[in-house]
């Protein structure tokens, strides 16, 4: 990252959360409108970016076989960090112990939180629900609902397709060349949304800052949240750049590198509307293959969810043992299996803001834990929700650099 591009960035952090500590109601209704419109500017281009990525990747790879590997990289890259991450939280929940919630904190849960919470538990998705969920029936409802691994699916199909059917068909060929005119076009305007980014951290900034100001998330459960927060900086500074580096890969180099991704993840709470922003960095700055950046990270980003994994499970075990009525004694090979439990569950979450949270409520609906804990955790949410969408990415970007290297260094060998 250029030093004249990480001083603006930090100028408009620090002036959004002034403008936020200001208290002015109007001036804060300025600045959501600006967050808002910004966040809707990304939303507009990820869901077409993601699906072009997919497509255009397998269209362009001859070697269907190569494919198959660096899909099998990715996955098995995904479920090691997703589990480190969880084991992590594990570690931290033994060893700071939050205890139980008590009924009086409980009980104190507002009614603003406690009917937002019923809302988010009066359908609890089940395993085979999520999975037909991510099956589409028709083309238009998944970029109409956003849902990423449907369009992913449609996406890695007719890719495949076009890679087929374009070695015979001059017509097959010229919808490529279409396909890739396209992106083109969707990454022009990915890169004039980067160069307003400073705009968005003002108001985003201001946003939190006000937040803070008017003690939303004044009322943490201390250790808890200490626990959550805690696991993710481990993953983040030390486990992650470790995972680099035992692969070769400078860690905190390619951080530098990914600084606009991760600022946009931080602030939007969302993977898939940081998608863009991530896929054109990992090109420009990292230098990443153009067909490995817009496979891996599409994918990554459905699947790869360090962070949530983290929540899921110190979450889970949180409400546990808040709640008596569950029957489940957490034991360590319990939890044990609760930390596989967690890392299957993030996979496919959606990379929306508030996805972890709800994935977690239903499966805390399913083993009969008190919902009103998840409550009493809702107000320090936000902050939970963007360091842990900034983990994700930067989990994304890792694996993508990693076996960025890989097959470069394969090329070379067989040079």
């Amino acid at each position: 990252m250029k030093a004249k591009q990480a001083i603006i960035w930090t100028v408009a952090l620090v002036v959004g959360a002034g403008l936020g500590m200001l208290g002015c109601a109007p001036l804060d209704r300025f600045m959501d409108f600006v967050a808002s419109a910004y966040t809707r500017a990304f939303q507009f281009v990820a869901i077409p970016t993601v699906a072009l990525a997919i497509l255009t990747a397998m269209a362009s790879l001859g070697d269907g076989n190569a494919m198959g590997k660096v899909f099998a990289k990715t996955f098995a890259c995904t479920c090691l960090t997703s589990f480190i991450a969880a084991l992590v939280g594990l570690g931290l929940f033994l060893a700071i112990d939050p205890g139980a919630l008590s009924p009086d904190a409980i009980s104190a849960v507002g009614a603003d939180a406690a009917e937002k919470v019923k809302s988010l538990a009066a359908a609890p998705d089940t395993v085979y629900g999520h999975i037909l969920g991510a099956i589409p029936n028709n083309l238009v409802n998944p970029f109409l609902s956003g849902n990423v691994l449907s369009i992913v699916l449609i996406a890695a199909g007719m890719g495949v397709a076009i890679a087929v059917l374009g070695k015979k068909s001059e017509n097959v060929k010229a919808l490529h060349r279409a396909v890739l005119g396209l992106q083109e076009v969707f990454f022009g305007l990915i890169k004039g949304l980067i160069w307003a980014l400073p705009v968005g951290i003002v108001a985003f900034a201001a946003q939190l800052s006000a937040q803070m100001s008017a003690g939303v998330v004044a009322d943490s459960i201390g250790k808890y949240v200490l626990v959550v927060i805690g696991g993710n900086v481990i993953q983040f500074f030390v486990v992650l750049p470790l995972f680099c580096y035992l692969r070769g890969v400078n860690g905190y180099k390619v951080m530098r590198q990914m600084t606009p991704a991760l600022l946009m993840a931080l602030f939007t709470k969302s993977s898939a509307a940081t998608l863009p922003v991530t896929v054109a960095t990992a090109e420009k700055n990292m230098k990443a293959k153009p067909w490995i950046a817009r496979f891996i990270l599409p994918l990554c980003c459905t699947i790869n969810m360090n962070g949530c994994a983290a929540f899921i499970l110190v979450t889970s075990l949180f409400v546990i043992r808040s709640s008596p009525e569950c029957g489940i004694a957490l034991t360590l090979p319990t939890m044990l299996a609760w930390c596989l439990i967690a890392t299957v569950c993030a996979i496919g979450n959606a990379g929306v803001p508030m996805g972890c949270y709800f994935l977690t409520l239903s499966l805390m609906a399913g083993v009969g834990g008190n919902l009103m804990i998840l409550g009493v955790i809702l107000p320090i949410y936000t902050i939970i929700d963007m360091i842990e969408t900034a983990e994700n990415v930067w989990s994304d970007c890792c694996i993508c650099a990693v076996v960025d290297k890989s097959e470069k260094d394969k090329e070379a060998r067989e040079s």
